[in-house]
């Protein structure tokens, strides 16, 4: 937990004193971070103040505060829009930066994740942002009050209920997040980036962090939340996320400079690129098809150091990830209800004289062991079906059929 925590307050963008809290680690902070909350929350939501306490146990001060009209802050919700909200996340860094230290670290979670992409081109000192949730476009926050958009649009306002609170919204909030699109703000961002996102998430689709990760330049990493709601509401939810960020910032605020970036070798799409990333024996930078960066590396046990998959790692997801993909083709076409289907591998080595489907009769064969999990309301006959398409995928036939590589030694 935190060593201290501290109550401030500051003027926002409109002049209104916002309520915050600073976590401060136990001795000196190696940096600072700036937090912002979701949509309608505060700065004490779960969430953030698990995130804040973790964060400083590896020496992170971090700065969370309510926006203008939110929980402890003054002024009036109805007056604040997207742009407000921008205006006092840049406020904070300005006050941390006048009477603390200015956030090397950037968090927002949701909406906050939008404001915290938005603002960063403001806060200079920032060498690493990270999202939560977040949607590229503010004006997806506009669902949560589609039935009343007739009437917004009618008399200048309406009283909405969020999250069982009731919030009055005005046309200029709806006409403000219309305005703003991200896009390139994000491309030229020119900062580490670290997105977070539930697959399942109910409030921010997880085609959002798809659109906010093509958008961004390298370095830029993506974290699967699996089964996380969109507020993190389950204490191992929160946790995983603070230990997560707190251990890939430290590669770009640890001891209080900024460490060097990796350099990820150039790929055109429809290729795979492989390059030694220079940092233990085996580790190697990956880039595919020029948008998706991958680590490998091997076990400490074996030599490496661990940074990342080892090959045979990156072969199992190649294959797990093909047969599932065929299960869900195959599964919608048919107009099966899978849910969702799951594949867990394990590559071994084994004699070949176990193996009783091998041509191989000594020493040693490869086998990769694959167990298959589908959810949802299934007869055993459609479980069965789904099950059996999946040896058809490509990259389980190409494992199976005869291979040629083709290498070429460039001088």
């Amino acid at each position: 937990m935190a060593a201290r925590s501290e109550k401030i307050t500051f003027s926002g963008s409109q002049g209104d004193q916002l309520a915050a809290r600073l976590d401060l680690p136990d001795g000196d902070p190696k940096a600072y971070a700036l937090f912002a909350h979701c949509f309608t929350c505060n700065k004490d939501i779960f969430a953030a103040s698990r995130i804040a306490s973790n964060l400083t146990d590896h020496g992170i001060a971090v700065l969370r505060f309510d926006f203008t009209g939110l929980g402890a802050s003054e002024g009036e919700f109805a007056n604040t829009n997207f742009s407000s909200n921008v205006g006092d996340l840049i406020a904070a860094a300005n006050y941390m930066r006048d009477e603390l230290e200015a956030p090397k670290l950037l968090i927002g979670h949701s909406l906050g994740g939008a404001a915290v992409l938005a603002a960063a081109k403001d806060v200079e000192e920032a060498q690493a942002v990270c999202t939560i949730g977040a949607p590229p476009d503010p004006a997806h926050v506009a669902h949560h009050f589609s039935g009343a958009r007739e009437e917004i649009e009618e008399k200048g306002e309406a009283e909405v209920t969020l999250v069982g609170r009731p919030f009055t919204i005005q046309k200029q909030f709806l006409e403000d997040i219309e305005t703003q699109k991200l896009d390139k703000a994000v491309g030229d961002m020119r900062k580490a980036l670290l997105i977070f996102h539930s697959s399942i998430d109910a409030t921010v689709g997880i085609e959002n962090a798809e659109h906010i990760f093509q958008m961004a330049k390298h370095p830029k990493s993506f974290v699967s939340l699996d089964d996380a709601d969109h507020i993190l509401s389950r204490k191992p939810d929160a946790i995983y996320v603070a230990a997560v960020i707190a251990a890939w910032a430290e590669r770009y605020i640890g001891d209080g400079e900024v460490a060097a970036k990796p350099s990820l070798p150039d790929a055109e799409p429809g290729t795979v690129v492989v390059q030694e990333a220079g940092e233990g024996k085996f580790a190697q930078d990956i880039n595919i098809g020029g948008k998706f960066p991958l680590r490998a590396d091997e076990p400490e046990s074996y030599g490496g150091t661990d940074t990342g998959g080892s090959p045979y790692d990156l072969l199992l997801a190649g294959l797990g990830a093909c047969k599932s993909m065929t299960m869900r083709m195959y599964a919608d076409r048919k107009k099966m209800p899978l849910e969702r289907a799951k594949v867990t591998l394990k590559h071994n080595k084994i004699h070949a004289e176990d193996c009783e489907a091998c041509e191989t009769t000594e020493g040693k064969v490869d086998q990769i062991e694959v167990d298959i999990e589908l959810t949802g309301d299934l007869t055993d006959e459609e479980r069965q079906k789904i099950y059996d398409i999946s040896y058809k995928c490509p990259v389980h036939r190409t494992l199976e059929s005869e291979v040629s590589i083709a290498s070429n030694l460039k001088i």
